[in-house]
């Protein structure tokens, strides 16, 4: 017998937007761009004098007869013309009808080539008039200052307007499964709040569902559901999608979850941050209960402003941690430019390399010196992890929340570094900073066992089933840290870069003298021998037979004696020459030619040059203040040349390629920015695009070598300035360079 392998995350695939039924408190009728009715679902007997079947083929105006009387038809194709001409049905839904006497709500969408009909009760189970309290609701839920202030504000005002048992926020963590952050209840319900959800209790097409559909409504999980019959002619087509659907049925292993919960009715309202799903407003009621689609409506106002407000204060947070990063590191920059001690300017003041990051602990490994500071793993399980990371780090960044399970000698210090960002200041000295954060959590309270179990039915068949039991279930976290911000990483990458500028201006150059002088000897060993061999023999040669021409032969006139003789003090002043050449290369390079710079012309006239021979039709190109820079009229002509064109070239399949630079001063320095709306560069390249001949994936079909951002970082450190870059990708980069002021 063959064992048969259990996917535990079948229920991702399970297609919930084409369940091919609908809920029994409505029902559903679809046509065609013609109106014929091509879908019926078969409850329309429960509501209309009519089978299903007896609708379907007809026109809508069938449909327009059994609602109202005979003179009064049209209405529904008038309105399905209404929203095909504004592309919408937001003005026209709800639109009140009578069946029976009883007043329904019509909601019309549209799917694919279709247009959906969905008659539901107009009554509502809410006790208060939503529209008349939500501004008062929407006040109150607003007043906290705090982001779990407004989360626990949302919870309780919620309750009070929609008048569901239970009311949960609902976060999905970074993982994908899910924690409540705040809730509020009837007193005698089990608290739910900390308690965490795996991510298959919410599988991936339904997020996907709820980013699209901000509320979902399941009025009764016992009330079974009504199958949607098709035309004859549509019986072999896809099922009738109904992603847009207010009554789409729900999934059977949702209903049985919601069942095993001992949940009769259920209501989401989605919280987004970013046009990403960022968590859910989860309603429960223990019977049946239904809110019309008004309530919904109002409801999902409620999510979009607590959305709003979430993204603000998110914003606002992140902002506000942001900005104590970057005061930590504008100020060890000051520090670094000032001189003196590296490794005391980084570690030996308030303000030290921990306040770049959320870390709790730090070591700088430095001139065959290991300083350490806060929470941190002892010295001898540093020398060794230290020594791990020199070997392992193959770029100048590694970063991992997850420390033990790629290092496991990590599990015996993991409650000081489960998690590590490292940075290397120099790859061949075995120099770098590392940066640690402990285990996060030691447990994590689950809602049952998070292990969907898998069951053998009475014919022997294994299938999965959501769990039965969401008693409190613990698990045991190790060897894993709150995760790095992507913030976290860009600063720590700053750092570095002015970390390795100050170590390049006091000790690199002395610790590449003697390759450079011993690359110099060998340029100038070539260099005099071609001099002494392939040109000063020639002229010796000259030199020696014009004077054996003008002693021996004493026929000459006076004008060819003349001739002779500059011959002769030609090559004298030659020979002087190439000596005094020969003597030039011994003194070296000459030192940058300063001058002051004309920046607004020297941009122009690259800009006229790039956009004849780059051809961008319609590059949109902005030049803000462009204040003097002093420096190699040659050198900072070609910086320029190459950054305009990688922005230009990277931009160009933009609509429309945007570049922007400008300039402006501090009290020491001349700053530019050259930004671009392009390709964009991946944060782990940051450190590797100055390399000679290192090119990122994404550029891979645009022309280049990889030499021109090496030319531009040669030239910038020959000028001892700095260049750094900030980009995103998809969005654009900006490259910042700055030269030192001529005062």
């Amino acid at each position: 017998m063959t064992d048969y392998q259990v996917d535990l995350t079948n229920c991702d695939r399970e297609p919930i937007h084409i369940p091919g039924k609908v809920q029994a408190h409505g029902f559903l009728i679809a046509v065609d761009n013609q109106f014929v009715i091509s879908y019926a679902s078969e409850n329309v007997s429960a509501f209309l004098s009519a089978q299903a079947t007896d609708l379907l083929g007809k026109k809508v105006s069938a449909l327009e007869t059994l609602l109202l009387q005979e003179e009064e038809t049209g209405f529904i194709s008038q309105l399905l013309l209404l929203g095909r001409h504004t592309k919408s049905f937001e003005t026209i839904n709800p639109y009140k009808v009578v069946i029976n006497g009883t007043d329904y709500n019509l909601i019309l969408s549209q799917t694919g080539p279709y247009f959906l009909l969905e008659f539901e009760p107009d009554s509502t189970a809410t006790e208060v008039d939503i529209h008349k309290t939500i501004g008062r609701s929407v006040s109150e839920m607003l007043a906290g200052k705090h982001l779990k202030q407004l989360l626990d504000n949302a919870a309780h005002q919620v309750k009070q307007l929609i008048g569901y048992d239970r009311i949960m926020i609902y976060k999905f963590l970074d993982d994908g499964h899910g924690e409540v952050i705040a809730e509020f209840k009837e007193d005698h319900l089990e608290p739910f709040l900390g308690l965490h959800y795996p991510a298959t209790d919410i599988p991936k097409q339904a997020r996907e569902l709820y980013k699209k559909n901000l509320t979902r409504i399941i009025t009764d999980v016992n009330a079974g559901s009504s199958p949607i019959l098709a035309l004859a002619a549509h019986d072999e087509q896809t099922p009738l999608d109904l992603t847009c659907s207010t009554l789409r049925a729900v999934s059977p292993i949702h209903i049985q979850y919601l069942k095993n919960m001992g949940v009769a009715s259920s209501f989401s309202i989605s919280l987004m941050y970013r046009e990403e799903l960022w968590g859910l407003i989860a309603c429960h009621n223990y019977s049946p209960r239904f809110i019309n689609y008004k309530a919904r409506e109002a409801s999902k106002l409620i999510g979009q402003i607590i959305s709003s407000a979430l993204e603000y204060k998110q914003d606002e947070a992140n902002t506000q941690k942001n900005d104590q990063f970057k005061a930590a590191y504008n100020e060890l920059s000051d520090l670094l430019r000032k001189g003196g001690d590296i490794g005391e300017a980084i570690t030996q003041h308030e303000t030290n390399i921990l306040s770049v990051t959320d870390a709790t602990g730090a070591v700088l490994v430095y001139e065959d010196k290991m300083v350490a500071l806060g929470k941190t793993p002892e010295k001898a399980e540093l020398e060794d992890l230290v020594n791990w990371l020199k070997k392992n780090m193959e770029d100048r960044i590694y970063y991992t929340h997850q420390l033990p399970d790629v290092y496991h000698p990590a599990k015996t210090f993991s409650g000081a570094a489960s998690g590590i960002l490292a940075c290397t200041l120099s790859k061949e000295m075995g120099e770098l900073i590392a940066w640690f954060k402990p285990e996060q959590i030691a447990t994590i309270n689950w809602a049952g066992n998070p292990n969907k179990p898998v069951e053998v039915d009475e014919y022997g068949l294994v299938s999965l089933s959501p769990r039965r039991s969401f008693d409190l279930w613990q698990e045991k976290v190790q060897n894993s840290s709150e995760r790095w911000t992507r913030e976290e990483i860009s600063n720590v990458l700053r750092l570095r870069d002015e970390v390795v500028f100050a170590i390049n201006r006091q000790a690199n150059e002395i610790r590449l003298l003697n390759e450079k002088l011993k690359q110099a000897y060998e340029e100038l060993d070539t260099f005099s021998f071609t001099i002494s061999h392939d040109l000063r023999t020639p002229l010796s040669t000259i030199k020696n037979y014009s004077e054996l021409l003008l002693e021996a032969n004493k026929s000459l006139d006076d004008d060819a004696r003349r001739i002779l003789q500059k011959v002769i003090a030609g090559a004298d002043k030659l020979n002087f020459l190439i000596k005094e050449v020969l003597n030039y290369s011994r003194v070296g390079r000459l030192d940058v030619e300063y001058t002051d710079i004309n920046t607004k012309t020297m941009i122009e006239e690259i800009k006229n040059d790039l956009v004849v021979a780059l051809h961008i039709g319609n590059l949109q190109f902005e030049i803000g203040d462009t204040p003097l820079l002093y420096g190699d009229q040659t050198m900072v002509t070609q910086v320029f040349t190459n950054l305009l064109n990688n922005a230009i070239k990277y931009s160009a399949k933009s609509n429309p390629p945007k570049v922007r630079v400008e300039g402006r001063e501090t009290a020491t320095e001349v700053i530019y920015s050259i930004s671009d709306n392009g390709i964009g560069i991946d944060l782990n390249y940051y450190n590797r695009i100055f390399d000679l001949f290192k090119r990122m994936d994404n550029v891979r079909g645009y022309e280049g070598t990889g030499v021109g951002l090496a030319i531009v970082k040669r030239i910038i450190e020959k000028h001892n300035a700095r260049i750094w870059v900030e980009s995103e990708l998809g969005v654009g980069t900006i490259f910042y360079i700055a030269f030192k002021r001529n005062v």
